[in-house]
Parts: structure tokens; C-alpha cells; sequence
């Protein structure tokens, strides 16, 4: 893992912004498009405002979600909600190439406690969004690149300690327990390893002695368990204490 260290957030969020659009326009030169998937956190959210001011082919990206809450649309605990504030409004990306989690199908099933059927609903509706991932980005899918965070807790997209989806390896897509007062839908550990690029995003000195195990590639907190070979890691003064 290449780590780079900023003195705040605003220079992290500035400078992945630019990595991002310099993948873009590798990609799209290389292969045509460029599929790329984003976690949610202030700092990304900073992050997506200056990639929108980027000069990019914006009719050929792809926009994927690494995990999201289940909620209403437009809840202020949706991730896509502050996508779009913060991006989607200010870029020309086809509607057709947003590829949001459809976490809204489930939200309606949520009011009364899971019985068998609403299980089988969630399972289905997981397996639709690893199904999308198949038809963008190949079989198995391969996305350009990943923007990952890195939560006090050493969690990253929703794999949290101790969630049983941190054992999945034969899916992409996967449903958690609750976690923060919400169930969520998230990548797993295999598609997010095979991204051709993980760009880590870690800001705040509460983050400081779990980036340093990320660094050392500690497999007790689930963020260490991700793939360090394409991995960047932009980190501010304060996270970086610890390294």
C-alpha cells in the first residue's frame, strides 16, 4: 500500500478528486468507459464535489455503490442522497449508467419483524445488484476503482467486526446485520480485492491507530483484510500519527 499523507481534509478530498479523474481518463482511453465506486463520509463527500469540476467523458462512467443504508429515498442516512447533492447534480452522467443500491425495495418490508419471506426478499434483491455488477463490469466483475473509508472500529464499505458477510467469498454483493441502527447492502471482500485500484480516503486523529494496523496489514479489523496491492491511501496529518 503507497500511503500520502495532507495536512487536512480539504487537501485529501482535493487530491483523490484528481486521482479519481486521472483513472477516468485512463480508462476510458484504454478500455472505453470507466466504472468506479464510492463509500459515503464528509470527507468523500468534499471529495465528489471537486471531481465534478473535473474535465472526464462523463458519458462514459459508470457510477456504482460500495454500500448503502436501508432507508427511504432522499433519507439523510442514504449515501446516494449526498451523492447527489454533492455530485450527480453537477455532472452529465447518463441516469442509465447511476447504479444505485436498490435498497428501497426492501425499506418496505422493514416495519414489522423479518419473517422467512422478507429474508428471501433481501437475499433476492442483493443477488439483483451483484447481477448488475456482472453485465457492467464482466464476469467476474472487475470496477476501475474502489473508494474505500476507514471507520474508528476498523470497519470499511459495511463489513463491520464480528458481521457474518465478513466470510462471504462466493458473492459480490451481500446484506449485513444491523449496524449504527440500520441494516445495510455492501461489496464484499472479493469484488472490492479485485478493483484495479482501492483508493483509501482516511481522515481525523479517531482514525490514527486503525490506519496504522491498515498499513500493516492487520487482518483483525476488516479494512486489513482488503487487497494492499493496487491500494493508495490518501490520509491527512492527523490520521497519519500513528505510522
Amino acid at each position: 500500500m503507497k500511503i500520502e499523507v495532507f495536512a487536512d481534509a480539504a487537501a485529501v478530498a482535493q487530491n483523490a478528486a484528481a486521482v479519481i479523474a486521472a483513472d477516468a481518463r485512463c480508462a476510458i482511453a484504454d478500455r472505453g468507459r470507466f466504472i468506479f465506486a464510492v463509500s459515503g463520509g464528509k470527507t468523500p463527500w468534499l471529495m465528489l464535489r471537486a471531481l465534478a469540476d473535473e474535465d472526464i467523458q462523463w458519458n462514459k462512467v459508470h457510477l456504482v455503490q460500495v454500500d448503502e443504508r436501508i432507508a427511504p429515498a432522499g433519507h439523510p442516512d442514504r449515501n446516494l442522497t449526498h451523492i447527489k447533492e454533492s455530485f450527480l447534480s453537477h455532472v452529465p452522467i447518463p441516469p442509465g449508467q447511476i447504479h444505485a443500491m436498490p435498497v428501497e425495495a426492501i425499506e418496505k418490508r422493514v416495519s414489522s419483524p423479518l419473517n422467512g419471506d422478507q429474508i428471501r426478499d433481501f437475499e433476492a434483491t442483493a443477488r439483483s445488484y451483484a447481477q448488475t455488477l456482472l453485465q457492467i463490469a464482466g464476469s467476474p466483475p472487475v470496477l476501475d476503482l474502489i473508494h474505500l473509508g476507514l471507520g474508528p472500529d476498523g470497519h470499511t464499505a459495511s463489513l463491520v467486526p464480528g458481521d457474518p458477510v465478513l466470510s462471504i467469498t462466493d458473492t459480490d454483493v451481500a446484506l449485513t446485520g444491523e449496524y449504527q441502527g440500520r441494516r445495510r447492502m455492501t461489496l464484499t471482500f472479493p469484488i472490492i480485492s479485485r478493483a484495479r485500484r482501492i483508493l483509501w480516503v482516511v481522515t481525523g486523529a479517531e482514525k490514527a491507530g486503525r490506519l496504522r494496523q491498515l498499513h500493516d496489514g492487520d487482518a483483525s479489523i476488516p479494512a486489513g483484510r482488503v487487497s494492499q496491492d493496487q491500494a493508495l491511501a490518501l490520509v491527512d496529518s492527523s490520521a497519519a500519527v500513528q505510522l
